[in-house]
């Protein structure tokens, strides 16, 4: 028992620490049926269901990614279709050139990703603000031009990966697998980092930086790892998508208007600094592209309307306005002091 300043009497026996609610625990329920349901599409679903899956999760694991850098760490990159295509190219150099497994492939160029990333971020660490973003924009043009220059990845013309003597259904059955775990496994990876030591470091920074140096925060090191991090499962999604287009191009894997920008766009419009968000923004996102497939005029147009409806009537994105009206949480990363009535009811 202990007295506060105001004289009320406080009973510490009663009291504990919670991380969970009941909606996000209900929602954890839900989401294991609807991945493990997902996980049986190949048994009932369509081949061009999967193709349409694929590039959904690829980009939801995507976006999970940049909004692990720009909403949680306060890094915003706009230099990430440098690390897709990494992992697109990474493909043609394990695959065609040294004859590799296409999915030991996929792992490889990931990592490679990750550490091309390195040498990348030493350059982009050194400037800050807009100028880290406009830099890392140049560093993946950069990176795009050497990659051009090199005629055994196909220079400017790109390159096929050679899947020759692979079954292509079985083929399919096995990137849509593999896309499933990128997406489901961009988003506990998000929630793993946010909820330990390393996400509250990296919160705090983004935060107050001056604030969280001072309590011992080591503020270049923490946003490098998860710099890497990123760049890693961007790297894998850059391969698993284009082990599924089979094609690559160095002016679509290295494009910003392909990649970075519909990202952006996902992770603002569902919600910049939550996981929820950018879940919902890629299922918006690609609802739209897919309806509008056949009318690019009109697909602009919608991605606009929708762009305008959030910007002034939802500005912190579609679920954060959702959480800051009710104060729903599906994967909540802080910690809730509960008393005797909120362990009655179990939270929200």
């Amino acid at each position: 028992m202990s007295t506060g300043g105001s004289g009320t009497v406080t009973n510490v026996e009663h009291l504990r620490v919670a991380r969970g609610t009941r909606s996000s625990r209900i929602f954890a329920v839900v989401a294991l049926v609807v991945v493990a349901v997902a996980a049986f599409l190949p048994s009932w679903g369509e081949a061009s269901t999967m193709k349409k899956m694929i590039e959904l999760l690829v980009l939801l694991a995507m976006a999970q990614m940049w909004n692990l850098l720009a909403g949680f760490a306060g890094i915003v990159s706009v230099g990430q279709q440098a690390f897709v295509g990494f992992g697109a190219y990474g493909m043609i150099v394990f695959v065609n050139n040294l004859g590799l497994n296409l999915y030991v492939s996929v792992l490889l160029s990931a990592v490679a990703a990750a550490a091309l990333s390195v040498p990348i971020g030493l350059v982009a660490f050194r400037l800050r603000g807009s100028y880290f973003a406009i830099g890392t924009w140049v560093l993946a043009t950069l990176a795009s031009l050497v990659v051009t220059s090199i005629t055994q990845v196909g220079g400017g013309s790109g390159a096929s990966i050679k899947v020759a003597g692979t079954d292509a259904t079985t083929r399919l059955h096995a990137n849509y697998w593999l896309a499933l775990v990128l997406g489901a496994g961009s988003v506990l990876v998000s929630y793993g980092v946010l909820r330990s030591r390393l996400g509250l470091q990296m919160q705090a920074i983004r935060d107050n930086e001056a604030g969280a140096r001072g309590l011992g925060a080591d503020v270049y090191r923490t946003r490098f790892i998860i710099w890497v991090i990123a760049a890693f499962w961007t790297g894998l999604a850059g391969g698993v998508f284009y082990l599924n287009n089979l094609r690559v191009q160095p002016t679509a894997a290295f494009s910003v208007l392909q990649w970075t920008a519909p990202i952006v766009f996902i992770v603002v419009i569902g919600g910049l600094g939550t996981i929820e968000g950018p879940i919902i923004g890629a299922v918006l996102y690609y609802l739209f592209k897919d309806r509008f497939s056949e009318a690019q005029t009109k697909y602009f147009i919608a991605l606009g309307v929708l762009a305008i409806v959030v910007a002034l009537w939802l500005k912190r994105g579609i679920w954060g306005s959702l959480r800051h009206r009710f104060g729903i949480s599906l994967f909540p990363v802080g910690r809730r002091v509960l008393g005797l009535a909120d362990r009655s009811t179990g939270g929200r």
